[in-house]
This record gives structure tokens, C-alpha cells and sequence, in this order.
């Protein structure tokens, strides 16, 4: 089965032209609010989530501001979308919900386990939601688990750690913090904050096929209060060991004023390279974190022609303007 994702954390670049405010619920949609006394209305995401009949009808939610301490495990066969309240739906900087959970995977017993929000079914679409998993330090802890089809976020922010985003089937962070095995994913127009020295990806794919994670016009920035100093790198090949990897990630139009090391791509480990079939490219890299960089011989510079090739459709299929919410596709 392919998996498909589409994430873009933020749409800002578009414009304030084509901002606009989602302040009330949909027409239809079952709606949370903090707190609330109201016939009809929930408290928490997850007991409006149960509330959904498990068929193949399609349905909303709508969330009224406020922090929402839970974890939230969605699996009904229908469409699904969930809307966070927000006075511009191209920003991820005017959001009002968050979800958050800190739950690591050492307690969960593993890593979707420990995910704040997990999916687990194809045909969901998210609007302006913060995810964080505030577990910190000390090992894995997933704000978002995805495993589904056709799967679209938008205007979200998702903050954690060490492996924040697992688009396994179908940004504030600091360790491996998008990662994943058999995903196909398009990541558009994101801000990616790095916390500390890591690894943006960790791509971990299990079969030398044409799937991969595409990166188009992302920024990569330093979170406040940050403590990485020269250690962060685009991204590095994970796996089990004794397994062939198939790491597939290009980066095009990233501006960089993170402070990266000048190799910009990473072994697994000193000893353990895992690099002998990864595939890391990039094209039109700039910015302060770019400034002299000196790539390793398993990562390539593509030409304007080469990089073509790789795009929305290359990522996540060509059927991709059936479900991805055009708006928001750079």
C-alpha cells in the first residue's frame, strides 16, 4: 500500500491576500470547547473524536481555543477534518488550539504509542492545530504519528524533541524530528526551528523504490532559546542494522540561517555510515546556514532540470490535486 502525505506548517508566503478567519464551526461539525457546559459541545479532542460514527460518512471538527492536555488515536474509516480556531488560516503563527501530550516512547512502548496525535487512517485533513509532545530531552517522543493515505496538515505546528513528526506510512525539534519508513511525503512552505544540534530527517526507508520526502521552499531557523551550535544537518539514513537503507530525501529552495555544520548531510554513526544507498540531493540551498558548505560524496547538488523532477507530484503522487488543498501548495 503507498502512504501519502502532505504537511505545510506554514502558508505565510502567499500573502496577506488570501488570509482569511475561521473563528465559528463549519457548518455541521461537532464542536470542543475548554470547559464547556453545553449541550452538544465537548471538552476534550479525543471524546469528540468518539463521539464520530466509524463509518464511511464524511465529518468535522471544529476547536475552540485553548491547550488541550490529551493524547488523541484516530482511526474511523471516514473522511475526516479537524479545524482549530484562528483568526488567519495561512499561518501557523495565529493559531489558538493546542493539542499536547508528554508521553516518550520508553513509556508508551514505542514510538506511535508515545505520538500526541496519532492518525491511522487514510483521508484526513488538519487546519491550524499546534501538536506538541513536551516530554523534552532524554529520548523519542512523537508529537504526531502519521499512518494513512492522502493525509493533509495545514497551517500546523508540531513541537517536540527528538522525533517529532513520524511520517511513517502513507517543526521545532531537534533529534531525527521528521522521520519515517515507508511514508511518501511533500513538505511545503514549512518553518522548520531547530532546537538543539541533530538531524532534520532520518529517512528510513526498507526498498529501492521511487518514494521519498521532498522539501520545497522551507526555511530553516533556530529556535529561541536553542542551544544547536554548528551540529545540525539536513538529514541522515536510519535503519536497523544488518538491513540495506534506502534513505530518499531532497531538499529544493531551502533558505538556511540555522547554524549547520558545513557538511549539511550525515552518516548514522562514525563506523556506521549506512550511506551506500541513500539518496540526498538538494538544489538552490541559501542563507547564513549554507555559507560554505561542503557536502560529503554521498550527497549531490542538482540542476534546475534534475531538481524538476522532483516535486509534489514525484512525492506524493499525480493524483495529488484530488485531495491536497491547493491553497496552500507551493
Amino acid at each position: 500500500m503507498v502512504f501519502q502525505l502532505f504537511l505545510v506548517i506554514s502558508a505565510a508566503l502567499w500573502g496577506i491576500a488570501l488570509a482569511a478567519t475561521r473563528t465559528s464551526p463549519p457548518s455541521g461539525s461537532i464542536v470542543v470547547r475548554a470547559g464547556t457546559n453545553t449541550a452538544g459541545e465537548y471538552r476534550t479532542v479525543a471524546s469528540a473524536v468518539a463521539s464520530l460514527p466509524n463509518d464511511s460518512s464524511s465529518r468535522s471538527i471544529f476547536i475552540y481555543p485553548g491547550t488541550y492536555n490529551e493524547q488523541v488515536y484516530i482511526t474511523r474509516s471516514g473522511p475526516l477534518t479537524i479545524y482549530g480556531y484562528t483568526t488567519d488560516t495561512m499561518a501557523y503563527s495565529a493559531n489558538q488550539v493546542t493539542i499536547q501530550a508528554g508521553v516518550p516512547a520508553s513509556q508508551a512502548g514505542s514510538n506511535d504509542a508515545s505520538g500526541t496525535l496519532r492518525v491511522h487512517k487514510d483521508n484526513f485533513k488538519m487546519y491550524n492545530v499546534n501538536v506538541k509532545n513536551t516530554y523534552g530531552p532524554g529520548g523519542q517522543a512523537i508529537a504526531i504519528s502519521q499512518y494513512g493515505s492522502k493525509n493533509g496538515f495545514y497551517a500546523c505546528g508540531f513541537y517536540g524533541y527528538q522525533d517529532t513528526v513520524l511520517a511513517n506510512d502513507g517543526t521545532q525539534g531537534a533529534t531525527d524530528f521528521i522521520f519515517g519508513r515507508r511514508g511518501l511525503a511533500y513538505f511545503g512552505g514549512n518553518t522548520i526551528a531547530v532546537k538543539a544540534n541533530g538531524w532534520v530527517t532520518a529517512s528510513g526507508r526498507e526498498s529501492n523504490d521511487s518514494g521519498s520526502y521532498v522539501f520545497n521552499q522551507n526555511t530553516i531557523v533556530q529556535a529561541s532559546g536553542s542551544s544547536a551550535n554548528g551540529g545540525v544537518y539536513l538529514g541522515r539514513p536510519w535503519g536497523e542494522l544488518f538491513f540495506m537503507f534506502f534513505s530518499r530525501v531532497i531538499f529544493k529552495n531551502t533558505v538556511i540561517t540555522a547554524p549547520m555544520n558545513k557538511a549539511l548531510w550525515s552518516v548514522w554513526n562514525t563506523g556506521d555510515t549506512r550511506t551506500s544507498n541513500v539518496f540526498f540531493a538538494e538544489y538552490n540551498t541559501s542563507g547564513s546556514g549554507a555559507s560554505g558548505a561542503s557536502r560529503p560524496s554521498f550527497a549531490r547538488v542538482l540542476s534546475a532540470s534534475e531538481a524538476n523532477s522532483y516535486s509534489i507530484s514525484s512525492a506524493v503522487g499525480s493524483d495529488y490535486a484530488s485531495w491536497v488543498d491547493s491553497a496552500y501548495v507551493v
